[in-house]
């Protein structure tokens, strides 16, 4: 694997964090099997949406046509995006879909795309797309697994894959055999 890859971890997760002992939300925890399996030298920078300030979108496409460039959370989030080579969302199904800090996120895309110099729909085409995702039925995932894929396409990122296994209640993923190993091999293309 290439070393000068840079993987962005965005948790979208709305649980609250993780415990006195250290007990991470199921998607978390299989992110975490996942990225140990990275050589040391790959960059890995883990963000958890839910503890940033994400304003709503507010739609101007079709009125100025552009924004400026964002400030605070937003910044950072922006940032690390572009900085990244590969963008992993670590988000589990809500509703059959993304948690809304994961949907405000994207949101954002379509201002950034309109920030005059940062060419973010040109620098997005560079990366890879990941998704790491848990819930009681894989079946029920694959609407969100749908939506990330699409939005991959519409960036004409390279969408590197969905790591599904078995969440639930706390701690449910680590009986999942089958997710676990799966985690081995999610990053080694």
């Amino acid at each position: 694997m290439n070393d000068s890859r840079h993987f962005l971890f965005l948790v979208a997760s709305t649980r609250e964090a993780a415990d006195a002992g250290g007990h991470l939300g199921n998607t978390e925890w299989l992110a975490q099997q996942a990225a140990a399996t990275l050589p040391a030298n790959v960059t890995q920078t883990w963000l958890h949406l839910a503890r940033m300030n994400q304003p709503p979108f507010v739609d101007r496409r079709h009125t100025t046509g552009q924004y400026p460039m964002p400030e605070g959370d937003l910044k950072t989030l922006l940032e690390a995006t572009l900085a990244a080579t590969d963008i992993v969302f670590v988000t589990p199904v809500y509703w059959y879909s993304l948690p809304a800090p994961l949907k405000t996120y994207l949101d954002h895309w379509s201002a950034w795309m309109r920030v005059p110099g940062v060419d973010f729909k040109e620098r997005m085409s560079t990366k890879r797309l990941h998704l790491i995702s848990t819930s009681g039925d894989r079946s029920k995932a694959q609407p969100m697994i749908d939506s990330v894929k699409l939005c991959a396409d519409f960036l004409a990122m390279p969408f590197a894959g969905a790591l599904w296994g078995k969440g639930g209640p706390p701690d449910a993923v680590h009986g999942d055999a089958d997710a676990i190993a799966a985690a081995r091999q999610f990053f080694a293309a």
